[in-house]
């Protein structure tokens, strides 16, 4: 597999591999130990903090943005954004916000990531 490191400026595009029957994964192209370290997470447990927004009822805005509280596996993000698309949250709601401590089962928590004042008080 390929990956593009973003752990430093240097962007290094890494080829990572596990030989057939296991050991020590092969890994071509970077510049530093640091992206070794990535390259082996992609291949054995990728994660991302995932970011979307979701939707607010009675609230100066339609939405709100939202992020994960830590990283979550890739594998997981189809069943978090199913879960975000079915969220509703009333307003107001405060950057900080925590929407949801465990989503979609992850064990991850999320939060607003912005503020969405209750509608008729925006001069409050």
């Amino acid at each position: 597999m390929d990956v593009t490191c973003i752990i430093c400026p240097n962007s290094c595009r890494i080829s990572v591999s596990r030989p057939e029957g296991g050991g020590a994964p092969v890994i071509r192209g970077a510049e530093c130990s640091k992206g070794i370290s990535y390259a082996i997470e992609e291949l054995d447990n990728p994660v991302r903090v995932l970011t979307s927004t979701v939707r607010v009822e009675g609230g100066t805005h339609r939405v709100v943005p939202v992020r994960t509280t830590s990283p979550i596996p890739k594998a997981k993000i189809g069943d978090c954004m199913k879960y975000i698309d079915s969220l509703a949250v009333s307003a107001p709601v405060a950057a900080g916000d925590v929407l949801s401590g465990d989503i979609a089962g992850t064990g991850v928590g999320m939060v607003a990531t912005w503020t969405v004042q209750k509608r008729g008080r925006e001069r409050e």
